[in-house]
């Protein structure tokens, strides 16, 4: 029997520095630093987290990339376009060039347990069409 795929605990991602990356990221998004440790920072996605570590040692990604759910699509967008980042569609590139596309929670079959959104201070709810993609899997 194969091991089932639940979720997604945490990123990783390499910047040529963690500083200047986590004040690159909190131009974009509300962080909270969850703290340092092993020569990485964490920043908390509620009970996800992206870890940042440094030198970067890979070249650019190209199409490579992951998708960050938001609360604020658009506005993500805008301060990622106002934080000097490259966009295309909803992708943005950061300066190491690691490309983070931006998805709206009430569009996505992803969801947060209840719990989890009262503790991030969310109230969001889901699209029709993200209810009956959820529905259809007998996950709604």
């Amino acid at each position: 029997m194969k091991a089932k795929l639940v979720g997604i605990n945490h990123i990783a991602l390499e910047v040529g520095s963690i500083e200047d990356a986590l004040e690159f990221y909190a131009r974009i998004f509300d962080l909270t630093l969850r703290g340092w440790a092993g020569g990485m920072a964490f920043v908390d996605m509620g009970d996800q987290f992206i870890g940042f570590s440094q030198p970067r040692t890979q070249e650019p990604d190209g199409d490579r990339h992951f998708g960050l759910v938001v609360d604020d699509k658009q506005g993500a967008l805008d301060a990622a376009r106002e934080a000097g980042a490259p966009l295309t569609g909803n992708t943005f590139t950061d300066p190491w060039g690691n490309n983070v596309q931006v998805v709206a929670y009430e569009d996505l079959q992803f969801t947060k347990a209840p719990e989890v959104l009262r503790g991030m201070g969310l109230d969001l709810g889901k699209s029709e069409k993200a209810v009956a993609e959820l529905r259809d899997k007998g996950l709604a």
